[in-house]
């Protein structure tokens, strides 16, 4: 009994221990700033394309991006929840799904600056940090490895939260690092310009290193190393595939096994990694050589709705979401997540409200959201149907709320699991021929009991 006693005091004290911190997480706002309500199905947005709307609302409609409506209720309902955050971060892709030709770089500018302004204004006593998303350019994708009018001019919108350093290093290449407000010495955020590695950037496609980043970052996370520090490092595009679209990746491979590889080096300093893009709520684990769970990236889902046109890609429109991280700040470890979600389907403007979809640790029973923990929801997603079908549906923040096939777990479980391209689809055929071998076995064994039966 006094064993027991002593260990319940042990563990009693480990919690007591860490000091928790939380901080916002938004990504994918998309911004469409011509969205209307209106009965001509040909007319609500132009993020639709030629597709037809028809019942759009006041916070937006499944085929189109965000009205600003939409936006105002996320940030306020963040000023609600929590009010005065240790920090934001916000990591990219700001104006609509429109083509070149019907945005102009004004354009793009005007609505960094406008969501700029409106982030500020409803936390004017916080720092965000942001990374540039690949839509927050013109023409999109296309960002350059060195200085530009965008990079320029975006700095200056941002120079309230960063320090002259931080500014100056942005305008050369749209990355940055800082020591994190209002928590010591010992915590680092460094900002990537993940752009410059996406496949269809062309500006960069030669290039083994553009703008010296991974230098830049391998030299970063060396000195945080040697100083003690712990780092967070947040981006735009991930690297890996998209979970909901086999085979399709982000990165040129090149580019690819470079991040690994740094991550790989470094992940003792770092305690998170922090990404979006693919509007979807899902993660991605590092291993190292030996197979141990050494880093977590986690992808955090979109406030836009907007339903991609990603050939191939079923029901891949999502609710809109936001994402509170609660972290120790003495270490930096992520201790949960909260997602909050807007269910578009039933908001009108009477009942439209921003609720709690799932805290991490609930929902998965793990006791944090360390690389161990994380590698423990993968193992639970791998092997239960009943936590693949949670994890499936939280992905499109509550919106496809149809079953995960063979197929469907596949490509979540490898996307999550390898985010080597090799070993990605390594894992595609040894999943593909272990669901062959248990649905093989599983017929014969129907067979066997149907023939004892007849005979």
């Amino acid at each position: 009994m006094k064993s027991l006693m002593l260990l319940l005091q042990l563990v009693l004290i480990g919690f007591t221990c860490a000091e928790t911190g939380r901080f916002w997480h938004i990504t994918d706002l998309h911004l469409d700033p011509n969205y209307i309500v209106t009965s001509d199905p040909m007319g609500v947005c132009p993020s639709a394309g030629n597709q037809q709307v028809t019942n759009p609302g006041k916070y937006g409609h499944y085929l189109c991006d965000s009205p600003r409506a939409l936006i105002n209720l996320a940030i306020d309902t963040m000023k609600v929840v929590l009010p005065d955050p240790d920090f934001i971060l916000w990591t990219g892709d700001d104006t609509p799904h429109v083509p070149n030709e019907k945005l102009s770089e004004a354009a793009v500018l005007e609505i960094v600056e406008l969501l700029t302004n409106q982030i500020r204004q409803v936390f004017p006593n916080t720092t965000v940090y942001s990374a540039l998303g690949n839509h927050d350019f013109h023409p999109k994708s296309q960002l350059p490895p060195h200085n530009n009018s965008i990079y320029n001019r975006i700095a200056q919108l941002w120079s309230p939260w960063l320090k002259n350093e931080s500014l100056i290093s942005f305008q050369k290449g749209g990355f940055y690092t800082e020591q994190i407000v209002n928590i010591g010495a010992g915590s680092r955020i460094v900002v990537l310009n993940t752009n410059l590695y996406y496949d269809t950037n062309n500006a960069t496609a030669s290039m083994s290193d553009p703008g010296n980043q991974f230098q830049w970052l391998d030299n970063i996370l060396t000195n945080a190393s040697q100083h003690g520090e712990k780092v967070y490092i947040m981006g735009h595009v991930p690297p890996g595939h998209f979970e909901k679209k086999r085979g399709k990746s982000w990165f040129r491979n090149n580019f690819n096994q470079r991040y690994i590889e740094i991550i790989k080096k470094h992940h003792e300093v770092i305690q998170g990694q922090f990404f979006g893009h693919e509007h979807t709520d899902t993660f991605r684990m590092f291993y190292n050589d030996q197979g141990d769970p050494i880093s977590t990236m986690f992808i955090s889902p979109a406030i836009t709705p907007w339903k991609t046109t990603l050939s191939g890609v079923e029901n891949g429109a999502n609710n809109p979401g936001i994402r509170l991280v609660e972290y120790d700040r003495k270490t930096l470890q992520v201790l949960d997540t909260v997602t909050y979600y807007m269910n578009l389907t039933f908001a009108d403007e009477v009942t439209a409200k921003w609720e709690r979809e799932y805290r991490l640790k609930e929902a998965f029973f793990v006791l944090d959201g360390s690389a161990q923990s994380m590698h423990k929801v993968l193992e639970k997603i791998s092997s239960d149907p009943k936590y693949l079908q949670k994890y499936y549906e939280y992905n499109s923040v509550s919106y496809d709320l149809g079953s995960c096939g063979h197929i469907c777990r596949v490509n979540h479980i490898c996307s999550i699991r390898e985010v080597d391209y090799a070993k990605y689809n390594e894992c595609l055929k040894t999943e593909s021929s272990s669901y062959r071998s248990t649905l093989e076995i599983s017929l014969m064994g129907l067979m066997i009991s149907v023939c004892l039966l007849l005979f």
